[in-house]
């Protein structure tokens, strides 16, 4: 149901998330540690700073920090950036820019309304803290270092 772009979003600001307030993460170490390509996240990473979701530090020891906590940070508030869903407006299963309706339904109408109003829900109330990977903080060390000490907790 999620776009890439907002899959990526969302594994980026789990990065984020997992960090100590106000720590900053170069781009290509927050690239690596999610798994995205770096000049696709630099994209997704300034619409997030646009929105008033991420903080960017220039220079040496700069990067990419969370703007706010991120219990105070809701799924919806990154996937209405990129998939054009709102938590206002419900769409129609077949042609998202349409909107759908009981008057002027698609095929699929009667099946898609309490799945869309349950996914809006989901998306609404989780907030971005429950995605967190809680591993090792990325700050300051190398990716190859932090995949050591993620396989290190494994054993």
């Amino acid at each position: 149901m999620l776009s890439t772009t907002s899959e990526y979003a969302l594994r980026a600001l789990a990065c984020l998330a997992d960090q100590p307030p106000g720590t900053d993460i170069l781009g290509r170490d927050l690239a690596k540690a999610a798994e995205i390509p770096a000049n696709y996240l630099s994209k997704i990473l300034l619409t997030l700073r646009n929105a008033e979701l991420v903080d960017t530090t220039r220079g040496s020891g700069g990067g990419y920090r969370l703007h706010k906590p991120a219990g105070e940070i809701f799924l919806i508030d990154i996937v209405e950036l990129f998939d054009g869903m709102s938590r206002n407006k419900s769409t129609c299963f077949l042609q998202h820019q349409k909107t759908c309706s009981s008057s002027s339904a698609c095929g699929v109408h009667v099946l898609w309304v309490d799945v869309q109003a349950r996914y809006l829900g989901f998306l609404v109330s989780t907030p971005l803290s429950a995605l967190a990977p809680q591993s090792t903080p990325l700050a300051g060390i190398s990716s190859q270092a932090a995949n050591l000490a993620v396989a290190g907790d494994q054993k």
